[in-house]
């Protein structure tokens, strides 16, 4: 009988890698800006180094991954050219004539307001245009509706803004001309950071369009972090419509907040056709009794895109109203993911919120994830919520093509009809005529 000397194996832990970082610094917060400006750039970047890059462990990034993310691989957008902003883009939207209108690229900004509308107060500027000529005004309202702090995108987007927006209009002043502004994108390895503020003060209404675009193209891949803050008076009236028509490379990475203040009403709107993946945060805080907010969203998804919304509706106030729609078609391969929330606090008597999310899947590989929520801690409120998923009726189509119509016609015609409750809820016909022209599109390259 013979004997073995045992063989002991010594298993060792892996060394876990270190997870790769963007590549920005302080170096990159531009200093040309007010102290006050500066210094809040500055902290927003601190937040920027210490928070992590979300992952799938967080609940609000569970269903949306970012590990194919190029984090070493983008530079801030450099000021070159590439592409001409398309001249489609430049339509008028919400009228046939703009009361001003700014277009922002890497080249730099081409813009115009009405002079009445200057005369009477109304600020229009891109960002840097701000910063020189209402330093004061800008260091005032930058920070006061959304805490950029809070989270990796948007502290980015807050300290190294390098694109964006001021639209300041006083107390009592009704632009009465809508008001269109362009974001275009253009380059691979291209980082696009931007920030939006829209300030209402007591008794004044707008309109503004704005849209972020980039060029129609799936190669390489484009970071654009954004901040949007709106701001609205007592009695203040903005509507305000969202399009994002990016190409099929950009990253989009957005926080959004809106403060409504006393008997003032917000009617805004979300359209998605485009981008690789796109994780929005929106917050709709209702302040001060009598606010009326109501979201509007459509979203179109194709390949293998990634769209994912994550809305809060709060009613912080007693009599205050707030009213969610988002309807969504998928194809091919995308997914869309769409999570809500009405809150209301303490005391917020008389509150009425309503939220529903819509989606019409078009392939067996599409994938729609609608999770909506309530969290009431205040008596005598009516709020209610919901949520479908479904595919299209066969009956719907069999019936359309004992009247002679194609299947494919059959199709797209249902899928319209299924929009027609957010078409009916937008009251300009471009932006309307923009959607349906993307189904159209759509439609026709998914059965082609």
């Amino acid at each position: 009988m013979t004997s073995e000397t045992p063989h002991v194996v010594v298993r060792t832990r892996r060394p876990e890698s270190k997870p790769k970082q963007f590549h920005f610094t302080d170096e990159d917060v531009r200093r040309d800006v007010p102290v006050e400006l500066l210094e809040y750039r500055m902290d927003a970047c601190k937040a920027y180094r210490e928070l992590d890059l979300p992952d799938t462990r967080q609940e609000a990034w569970r269903r949306t991954d970012l590990r194919h993310l190029d984090v070493e691989g983008f530079q801030i957008s450099n000021g070159r050219q590439q592409d001409p902003i398309p001249p489609e883009l430049l339509k008028p939207l919400a009228n046939e004539l703009h009361g001003g209108q700014l277009l922002l690229s890497p080249a730099g900004m081409e813009g115009f307001l009405l002079p009445e509308l200057v005369d009477r107060g109304v600020v229009f500027e891109d960002l840097l245009a701000a910063e020189r000529n209402h330093g004061d005004l800008l260091t005032r309202l930058v920070g006061k509706t959304l805490n950029a702090s809070d989270e990796k995108f948007s502290a980015m987007a807050a300290a190294f803004a390098n694109t964006g927006l001021l639209l300041y209009i006083p107390k009592g002043v009704h632009v009465t001309q809508p008001l269109h502004s362009i974001l275009w994108m253009p380059g691979e390895g291209q980082a696009f950071f931007s920030h939006v503020i829209i300030w209402l003060e007591e008794g004044s209404s707008a309109t503004f369009v704005y849209e972020i675009s980039s060029p129609q193209t799936d190669s390489g891949q484009v970071l654009h972090a954004g901040i949007v803050e709106v701001h609205l008076g007592t009695g203040a009236q903005l509507q305000f419509v969202e399009l994002q028509s990016l190409g099929e490379n950009v990253w989009n990475f957005t926080h959004e907040r809106a403060r409504v203040g006393r008997d003032a009403h917000l009617d805004w709107f979300f359209g998605a056709i485009g981008g690789h993946l796109t994780k929005n945060f929106t917050d709709l805080d209702l302040v001060e009794n009598g606010a009326v907010g109501k979201m509007s969203g459509f979203y179109f998804t194709e390949h293998d895109q990634h769209l994912d919304y994550d809305s809060q509706q709060n009613h912080l106030a007693p009599y205050t109203t707030s009213d969610l729609l988002f309807k969504g078609a998928l194809i091919d391969n995308s997914r869309a993911v769409w999570q809500g929330m009405v809150y209301v606090a303490p005391g917020a008597v008389k509150a009425d919120g309503y939220q529903a999310n819509r989606n019409l899947l078009l392939s067996r590989k599409a994938r729609a994830d609608s999770i909506p929520g309530l969290e009431i801690l205040a008596d005598d409120v009516r709020c209610s919520h919901g949520a479908t998923v479904s595919k299209v009726d066969e009956n719907q189509v069999f019936y359309l093509k004992t009247r002679g119509i194609p299947k494919v016609e059959a199709e797209q015609l249902i899928v319209e009809g299924f929009f027609d409750q957010i078409m009916q809820r937008i009251p300009f016909a471009g932006v309307r005529e923009r959607f349906q022209q993307a189904i159209h599109e759509k439609m026709n390259r998914y059965r082609s």
